[in-house]
């Protein structure tokens, strides 16, 4: 069997970076405030460069329903000025319930990757947990 590498496009990158939670790799010279962070997100860039085609198929499928999923979140901002509309019945928690939608297809594509959800995503509810 032979292994062939996924390639993924730089823009791919970043979105499972962020999507996963992590910040943005500019150049390269990563600069976390905790070395734990550090390993979780070398063990990220470990990933994405040595997956398998098959893999990369998965990851660009999550990509596409992410994509998606973060684009209805700001046009759900405009049903906040309106609770009842004749028979239309605004949902009060939208906002809420498709940034819960968004956060769990985020943390699935970080379980897929065998990576924890980065640190932006442990301030909104995240499992990275520092024990001192």
């Amino acid at each position: 069997m032979t292994f062939t590498a996924y390639t993924l496009t730089s823009t791919q990158l970043v979105d499972i970076r962020r999507f996963a939670g992590y910040p943005a790799y500019g150049d390269g010279a990563v600069v976390f405030p905790a070395p734990w962070i550090y390993r979780q997100y070398l063990a990220l860039e470990y990933r994405l460069l040595h997956m398998s085609a098959e893999e990369g198929a998965v990851v660009v499928t999550y990509l596409a329903s992410l994509n998606t999923l973060e684009a209805a979140i700001p046009g759900a901002g405009a049903n906040l000025d309106t609770d009842e509309a004749a028979v239309w019945k605004h949902n009060k928690n939208e906002v809420r319930d498709r940034l819960s939608l968004f956060d769990s297809w985020r943390r699935r594509l970080c379980h897929f990757l065998g990576v924890p959800p980065g640190p932006e995503m442990a301030q909104g509810g995240g499992n990275i947990t520092l024990v001192v």
